[in-house]
């Protein structure tokens, strides 16, 4: 494997394990659905705290996933690639499998 080829690897594992929490989807989901949010707003649907909705914002937006826009005393957040709804959809269909899997070992 080439240095170049594991550092792809590497630049892909971190966008991943910028979405590999809870929260983090979900608020990757609402952008997805809804659009731009601001942060007062995703921290009401999280349930959490401003300062730990904050930081999971800052790795999303560290990782190239969201951007921000401040606007007087709020910011506001949204995709930067659409891309992500296809994601998505290829992490339910891999549940779906999943559980007819379990289904089949049951039966």
């Amino acid at each position: 494997m080439t240095t170049k080829t594991f550092a792809q690897y590497e630049a892909r594992a971190h966008i991943i394990k910028a979405l590999a929490h809870p929260a983090r989807l979900l608020i990757v989901d609402e952008l997805t659905k809804n659009g731009e949010r601001c942060v007062c707003e995703l921290t009401e649907m999280i349930g959490s705290d401003m300062s730990t909705v904050s930081r999971h914002l800052a790795m999303l937006k560290g990782a190239g996933l969201v951007e921000d826009q401040k606007r007087g005393q709020m910011v506001f957040y949204r995709l930067r690639v659409e891309c992500l709804l296809g994601f998505f959809d290829c992490v339910e269909s891999v549940l779906a499998c999943n559980a007819k899997r379990q289904q089949e070992l049951l039966a």
